[in-house]
């Protein structure tokens, strides 16, 4: 890329910034008035949140001022890549894509701020970012096709287990009868639910919740009420909760994620709040089935006992695996007892951290935005470096700085 591209796209941040949810806004009416089709790929919740627009914008603003430095991205790209392949994104979307960025960009900004070398400039910084994305989605799907998987794939579900009141465990075997792939502890998988009564197919992503198998998945949901009056409950996990049955099919894209156990021989931290406990407990099942001799430390906090999903499994494993710690934490102790169905009433703290893990592990954590950037400043004030944290957030990605 000309050094004068970068230094136009550079130079449009603070304007980019001062109107980025407005032009992300634009896009997406551009993009599924001239596309509606695409409105069976976005997650349409996140559309009516206004949390994709915010996160496209954030996305945005980053790729502008790191053109000149892609490395600063970290593994934003890898994180992008790994959910456009969940969602079986084609290269030919990509020019969908950005023919009404551009437009969004030119409308919100006008003709004096996106001039022809302005919007020029940005063709070609979106067009580079778009072949680093493809090539790399590419690998993704090649490797898929080299073990039989292509696109959504027929599964039935083949059991179904309630583990509290609002999370249960699906369990999900190939319609064709053949070995799955293996995955890697951490990662999740996409499922596809197509309804006569919805006007679009939905694609949410699930993280898988068990140490991986050659015969079934293990996915569990949580039941998603609705967060305000303007904004409905989850779609497709309440489908998932109250139409589910066993023997039901629904299509599933090949496991993928950036979030997965690192192989070093570094000590184990899993913190983990809510339905953030799902990859957390595949990465615990993993170490244990391999007998990983890593010391480990599990934390976990949950609203309160009803809420609490997994305990009767996590007390075996506490009871039985030599070089665990775990903790569990309740905000509502009512009804529970203390030492048994939980170890702490309140939240994971920085003096449980500092008390409980140690400082040279890799941590891994996962739940509620709000709970994610508590955790990440804790871990942060503790000095540990950003390469040993490693964390997934449920829905659009966001920064947690």
């Amino acid at each position: 890329m000309q050094t004068e591209t970068m230094t136009i796209v550079k130079s449009t941040v603070p304007v980019i910034q001062a109107s980025g949810e407005a032009i992300t806004k634009h896009f997406y009416e551009l993009l599924f008035a001239e596309n509606p089709e695409l409105q069976h790929v976005f997650n349409m919740a996140s559309q009516a949140s206004g949390r994709q627009q915010s996160t496209l914008a954030a996305a945005i603003l980053g790729y502008a001022a790191n053109i000149d430095n892609l490395g600063a991205l970290g593994g934003t790209v890898e994180k992008i890549a790994t959910k456009h392949f969940s969602l079986d994104i084609s290269p030919a979307q990509y020019e969908i894509v950005g023919r009404n960025l551009l437009k969004a960009i030119r409308d919100v900004l006008g003709k004096e701020v996106a001039t022809e070398s302005v919007l020029k400039a940005w063709e070609e910084a979106y067009q580079q970012l778009a072949k680093i994305l493809i090539g790399r989605e590419q690998q993704l799907y090649a490797n898929a096709e080299a073990e039989g998987w292509i696109g959504f794939k027929a599964f039935s579900v083949s059991n179904i287990v309630e583990e509290s009141d609002e999370i249960r465990s699906i369990y999900l075997k190939p319609v064709d009868g053949e070995p799955l792939p293996s995955y890697r502890a951490g990662q999740f998988l996409s499922v596809k639910i197509v309804n006569s009564e919805w006007e679009h197919e939905e694609i949410r992503q699930y993280s898988l919740s068990d140490s991986c198998s050659p015969d079934e998945y293990r996915i569990s949901v949580k039941r998603e009420p609705a967060p305000t009056a303007e904004i409905p409950e989850g779609r497709v996990s309440n489908y998932l909760h109250t139409q589910l049955e066993i023997g039901s099919h629904l299509a599933i894209h090949m496991p993928g994620g950036d979030l997965f156990l690192k192989d070093n021989s570094r000590p184990v931290v899993l913190i983990s709040g809510g339905v953030g406990i799902t990859p957390m407990l595949s990465m615990l099942n993993e170490l244990v089935k391999s007998q990983d001799t890593r010391d480990i430390v599990w934390l976990h906090g949950t609203r309160n006992r009803h809420t609490h999903a997994f305990g009767q499994h996590i007390a075996k494993l506490k009871r039985d695996v030599p070089g665990l710690t775990a903790l569990t934490f309740y905000e509502d102790v009512a009804g529970a007892q203390e030492g048994v169905d939980y170890d702490s009433q309140g939240y994971i703290t920085s003096d449980w951290i500092e008390r409980c893990c140690p400082i040279d592990a890799e941590y891994y954590f996962c739940g509620p935005l709000p709970f994610m950037k508590v955790i990440y400043r804790q871990l942060k004030a503790q000095k540990i470096d950003d390469n040993r944290l490693h964390y997934e957030v449920f829905g659009p990605s966001e920064s947690l700085n």
